[in-house]
Order: structure tokens, then sequence, then C-alpha cells
């Protein structure tokens, strides 16, 4: 009999620590419903969970994503809905124009519906915004070139006036815009002759091309052209002499030629839309420049109005010409134009409706996919309540035998004494 080592109570002892800490450990488990609560206890599984969590949380936000694309796409296609509405009603002004029951006046009044209605358009194109990104003026579509601030139709029109001396000697020609007038013995406006200021602004006024841009008038002794509405430049008229005509020392741009510049549009880029937990799993959208201009609308030239009487749609500025009506020739080929801008409109429509129509089959897969993925992290991370808590009443039941069993291991050594009696 030894009393220096109880090895039975050692022994007792190791083992109710050891059941403590499984008791322990098993409490945490059921407290925390986590199999692993700690690398130490699943060092690999805790890495591949931590993985697995990663691309649930990111197959979550992507779902989310492309929820918010969806509403993008609401918001550009509503829009788009509009301009459609709109150019219906201009393609039946335009066929309304186009019969000879009309009056001048009848079309006249169609015009104005017309410009104000292409106005809107742009207004729609410049102003329709998500999260403050612009979405219908080119610049989410990659095809769409930076454009520059450049002059379009001026705000007033400018004059410029001559500073030189007019000499009425006979031979010296005055050449305005490159319309050359010489001076005669006798007026003759029809023959661009002259004979002194008044006879110059007379002959002038007898050319067509020139008195359809300026207004000429004498300004004190000097000459003065004035551009006409409608034909406003920012660049001033020229005026030079020959001979003892004394008006080409320096002329000068009188009053205001303030010009409007067109809005300048960054160089277009598509919409990246993240729809998916990794890199490079994303969608590209892009969406075309849905202005007046871009619909072929507005313009120069045969089939457009003299003057710009279509604005932005923020202002009542005029800054483009708009689809000429004022005949049965221009309405009946602005039918065609109307037509061939709402094919564009409705394929753009079109496009939009099958990326949203794609989108919400991303969300249902991204759902899917984030579902079994949750599964199967799940079956890694969490803990099996049933299990862990048979474990429990096991190593709760071992512990209090232990703590009899140390007990009952105390008190051998007391043994010793029997011997002493």
């Amino acid at each position: 009999m030894i009393i220096n080592h109880n090895i039975s109570a050692l022994n007792t002892h190791r083992q109710l620590s050891s059941a403590t800490n499984a008791q322990s450990k098993s409490m945490e488990k059921l407290a925390s419903g986590m199999r692993i609560n700690r690398a130490g206890d699943d060092a690999a599984g805790l890495a591949i969970s931590e993985k697995m969590r990663g691309q649930i949380r990111g197959l979550d936000q992507a779902s989310r994503n492309s929820q918010d694309a969806i509403s993008l796409i609401q918001t550009a296609e509503g829009a788009l809905n509009e301009t459609t509405d709109i150019l219906q009603r201009m393609r039946e002004l335009a066929t309304q124009a186009a019969t000879d029951t009309n009056t001048t006046n009848d079309r006249g009044e169609i015009q104005k519906e017309m410009d104000s209605l292409t106005s809107e358009i742009n207004r729609i194109g410049n102003t329709t915004e998500f999260n403050t990104q612009k979405l219908l003026n080119g610049s989410k579509d990659s095809a769409t070139v930076a454009q520059a601030a450049v002059p379009a139709s001026p705000a007033k029109a400018g004059s410029v006036t001559s500073t030189g001396t007019l000499s009425t000697n006979t031979g010296d020609t005055v050449v305005v815009d490159g319309k050359t007038f010489t001076v005669a013995a006798a007026n003759d406006a029809a023959a661009g002759e002259f004979t002194d200021l008044d006879g110059l602004i007379a002959a002038i006024g007898a050319d067509a091309e020139l008195s359809a841009k300026y207004t000429a008038t004498k300004d004190g002794g000097q000459l003065k052209l004035e551009q006409k509405p409608g034909t406003e430049s920012a660049t001033a008229a020229t005026i030079t002499g020959t001979g003892g005509l004394s008006v080409d020392a320096a002329e000068t741009v009188v009053g205001s030629a303030e010009v409007k510049a067109k809005e300048a549009v960054e160089a277009g880029s598509g919409l990246q839309f993240q729809i998916g937990a990794n890199e490079n799993q994303s969608l590209t959208l892009e969406i075309g420049d849905m202005r007046a201009s871009a619909l072929k609308l507005t313009g120069t030239g045969d089939g457009f109005t003299a003057k710009a009487n279509v604005s932005n749609g923020t202002d009542s500025t005029g800054v483009e010409k708009g689809l000429d009506v004022s005949n049965a020739k221009n309405a009946s080929a602005a039918i065609t134009k109307i037509q061939t801008a709402i094919d564009t409109v409705s394929a753009e429509r079109s496009k939009l409706g099958a990326n949203q129509n794609r989108l919400e089959h991303t969300i249902n897969n991204l759902g899917t996919s984030s579902e079994n993925l949750t599964a199967a992290e799940s079956r890694v991370r969490d803990t099996d309540m049933a299990k862990t808590m048979m474990e429990q009443t096991k190593n709760s039941i071992l512990a209090q035998a232990s703590q009899a069993m140390l007990a009952q291991a105390n008190q051998q050594p007391q043994g010793v004494l029997q011997l002493l009696r």
C-alpha cells in the first residue's frame, strides 16, 4: 500500500477532465448550433466552409445586382414607350399634312406640333436617368464617340459693321461675303452696281442669297449687315473693298453672336452588370442614342425646316431643324423617316426586353445555386443537434461517474490507518 501517489485518483481525475472537456464542447455546439466554432474543431472543414460562404454571399449579391439591372432596363424601356407614342403621333401628323386639303396655315400649325414633339423626344433622351446616370443620350453605347462642344444655332443674331470711309470712285468694288458690287455712273441694284451707300444697300437687298441671310442698313456712314433669325452663324460676314473704297479697315462684330453648344457626350461604354459571384461573370448591355438627331428626325437640307425650332427639350432655344411638313412632298417623305425612327426605337425596346427576360432567368439560377451551396455549407458547418444532445448526455453521465469514482479513490489511502491500530 502506498500513499505518496494515488494512482487510482490520478487516473480518475484524467478521465474526469476528459469528460468535462467533451461536455463543454458539446454544450458549446448546442448553444451555437455550429459544429465548427473554431479552426481547431475542424481545420479543413473551416477552410472549405469559408470558401462556400464567400460564394453564397456573392451569389446573393449578384441576385440583387440583377434585380437592380432590371429596374434600370425598365426605366429606359418605360421612357422609350413614351417616345414610341410620340413618334406615332408625329406619323399621324405627317400623314395629315401630306394631303392637299390643308392650307398653308393648316400645315403651319401642324409644323408647330411636330417641332414641339421632336423637342420632347430630345428631352426624354437628355434627361432619362437611373441613379443619376443618363441612359438614352448615347453614353451607354460603345459605338458613341466623344463629341466636343461645337457651335449649333446661335441664341441671338450678330451683326458686322464696316469701319472705313466709303469712297465712290468709278470702278471701285466692294465684296460682301463673296458677292462683288461695283461703283458705276448710275445705280443698278439688279446688276450689282451703285453710286453711294444707299445704292450699295439696295444692291445687297437685290441679291437673293445675301438678302436671305442679312439685313443691310446704314450705321452712321458705315455699312451694317445684321444676321436674320434662323440663319444665325458664329462667323461674322466679311466686307472688303478695292481702289478708293475703304471699308476693310477692321470689321467688328456688333451685338451678341452667342452660340448654344451641343451637349458634349462622353465616349460611350456599355453597362456592365455583375451577375455572378466571381470575376468575369458579367452581362454587358448597350443602350443606343434615342434623341432626335440619332433617330434622323432632325438635320439639314431637303426635308428639314429652314429655321431651327427644335430645342434640346430643357429650354425653349431652337438648336436643330426638324422634319418639314410645309408641303405635301416633304410631309410624305417625313412619314417614311418617322416610320424608320419607330422601327429603331422598337428594336431598342425589344433588345431591352430580351435582356430583362434573361436577367429574370439569371435571378432564378442564382437563387437555386445559392440554395444548394448553402445546404452543402450547412452540412460542413452546422451541428446535428440530436447527435450532439446524445453526446452531451453521455459526457454528462461520465463526468458525474468520474466525480463519484474520484471520491472513492480519495478514500483508499485512509486504509493505511487501520494498520496503525
